[in-house]
């Protein structure tokens, strides 16, 4: 029976780059989630949004070191979500570029 729910995941990501969660890592964090089928939400405060919708993560207004929940529900929900949180763990790549 339990094989046919949706397995979900939870996991606690720190905006980490100098610039908060703009246009370009909400760009990265898009296209990254879209390469799976499981829905990736993330969550501040009460808002939540989807990570395939930039426009939706850029709502959250997300500074240098917000914490964040992300939530993935979906076949690949465990290795999306893993995904999306090695990106906010890698600063989407902009530490070291200054």
């Amino acid at each position: 029976m339990h094989a046919m729910s949706n397995p979900s995941c939870q996991q606690i990501v720190v905006v980490k780059n100098e610039k908060g969660l703009h246009l370009r890592p909400a760009e990265l964090m898009a296209r990254l989630a879209m390469q799976y089928e499981a829905t990736v939400m993330v969550t501040k405060d009460d808002q939540s949004a989807d990570c395939k919708n930039m426009l939706s993560v850029l709502t959250l207004g997300a500074v240098q070191g917000t914490q964040l929940g992300l939530s993935a529900e979906g076949p690949d929900a465990a290795e999306a979500l893993s995904a999306v949180a090695e990106l906010f763990e890698a600063g989407f790549h902009e530490l070291d570029a200054e």
